[in-house]
């Protein structure tokens, strides 16, 4: 974004502005607000300009994100009426996922007709997710420990909203005896898996349902002869490549829909409340780092997959999920550039869809190091054992969680009533939750994006010399 003379000039007026910024808001140095707000729109102007310049949709997308910001400072009231926008963006996002992950999954499947590849994808993608996932939520029990962020916080100021609400207890559950509960749960979640109707699946965007009900269609049209087979193998074929084509389109409106996301969020929740709850936010945010870099870069270093030219590969979904706090809307962004990346369309259509399950990284950390976050700010303690506990319990309850904004906070207060840590301090801390999910979810499309490397690169199947073709014109061809 900053090779150019204008990319240069925007980076060093950026610079400034973040220093002047810094200096702020911690009173450093006295500037009225109105001088702030004319610095502000400074930076907006050059961000216009240099992406004009480029003609880059990540660059507009980036451009738009910062300009978000900056509305929802200045004109938060404007900002919040923004939100349609935003969730219209989304709506018309998710109109592609189900039939995306349908015809890449049947097409991968039985235009190949290669079912003990299918098997193999299978558990070695499981073993990867598995792995991650209990790095990731190990790393957040960690953090948490260490910086202790829920001691000393002042519940009573933060903002309350509504919880959102829980599942009913299962009446199965009342007549079993305590010890099979945890038998039972994990088979009514095996249950859950099968679609009782694959239209109604696709229609609730249940992503597990319709990826179990894709592979098993494939798995079906694969055992079927080959006159028969060719007509609807050819039609998923030509749905998944209009399903991409449907995405590059939808993806010219992606920097209204991030913009105007961004400017809802802080219009809605301001930038004070980064002050109010820095140790938690910090905590989190410390958290993800440390796990991209203890987890992520070690895996990328010995299976020699380029850094950097991951980092161009995944820059655009990630900076979608950033601002709109949806996987979903990431997604068919996220399995193009893995596509050009040099991962074969049939390991992709696979490994994304399931991660979106049952590899959420980001969203198993947060989930460790909340549920420590409220015990601690309730001033109750829990010794390893418990943590372990809640640690085991999470890598089981946080898998098939919806890649939507919030869908985490169900798992969170299901994890906080069954070890008896009180719920209201949820709810205290759902005014930040938008903000926490902002970086959450861009670690789970990262992580995603990177299991279909390693799947790739463990069946042989990876285009070495694709990375080294990717350029930013490419990837907006996406």
């Amino acid at each position: 974004m900053f090779k150019s003379k204008s990319g240069i000039f925007t980076l060093n007026v950026l610079s400034i502005a973040i220093v002047i910024t810094f200096l702020y808001e911690f009173n450093i140095v006295n500037v009225s607000a109105a001088n702030m707000m004319i610095v502000r729109w400074v930076v907006a102007a050059t961000l216009i300009f240099n992406a004009f310049a480029r003609k880059n949709l990540t660059t507009w997308i980036i451009t738009c994100m910062i300009l978000g910001v900056f509305i929802g400072i200045d004109f938060p009231n404007a900002a919040m009426a923004l939100q349609p926008l935003s969730k219209g963006f989304i709506k018309l996002v998710k109109t592609i996922v189900a039939p995306i992950i349908f015809a890449t999954l049947v097409y991968g499947i039985a235009g190949h007709s290669d079912l003990k590849q299918v098997g193999r994808m299978a558990w070695k993608s499981m073993l990867y997710f598995f792995c991650a996932t209990s790095c990731a939520i190990f790393i957040g029990l960690a953090v948490i420990n260490i910086t202790k962020a829920g001691v000393g916080v002042d519940i009573q100021s933060m903002p309350h909203e509504e919880l959102p609400a829980t599942k009913a207890p299962d009446a199965a559950l009342e007549t079993l005896p305590e010890h099979v509960h945890g038998i039972y749960k994990f088979t009514h979640f095996i249950y859950d898996l099968f679609p009782e109707n694959a239209i109604k699946a696709m229609y609730e965007n249940q992503v597990l349902q319709v990826v179990v009900f894709s592979v098993l269609f494939g798995i079906g049209l694969a055992m079927v002869e080959e006159k028969k087979r060719k007509p609807l193998v050819d039609f998923t074929e030509s749905l998944s490549e209009t399903m991409f084509k449907f995405t590059n389109v939808i993806m010219y409106f992606a920097p209204i829909g991030v913009g105007a996301a961004m400017a809802y969020t802080v219009g809605h929740l301001g930038v004070d409340i980064l002050k109010n709850l820095f140790m938690l936010l910090g905590s989190l945010y410390l958290a993800l780092i440390l796990f991209l870099l203890l987890v992520f870069v070690p895996i990328m270093i010995f299976l020699k997959i380029p850094i950097k030219k991951f980092i161009e590969a995944v820059k655009e979904p990630v900076s979608i999920a950033f601002a709109t706090t949806s996987s979903d809307a990431a997604l068919p962004k996220a399995m193009s550039a893995m596509e050009k990346f040099g991962v074969p369309r049939k390991i992709v259509s696979f490994v994304i869809p399931t991660g979106y399950s049952f590899n959420l990284d980001g969203t198993s950390l947060y989930l460790s190091l909340a549920s420590i976050f409220v015990a601690q700010a309730a001033g109750i303690h829990l010794d390893i054992g418990q943590q372990l506990g809640i640690a085991f319990t999470l890598m089981i309850t946080s898998k098939g969680v919806a890649a939507v904004p919030r869908a985490s906070l169900i798992v969170l207060i299901a994890t906080a009533e069954q070890f008896g840590l009180p719920v209201f301090i949820i709810a205290a801390i759902l005014g930040i939750d938008e903000l926490m999910d902002m970086a959450r979810t861009s670690v789970n499309v990262i992580g995603n994006c990177l299991a279909t490397v390693v799947v790739a690169k463990w069946e042989g199947e990876f285009d070495e010399e694709a990375p080294y073709r990717l350029t930013d014109e490419v990837l907006d061809e996406v």
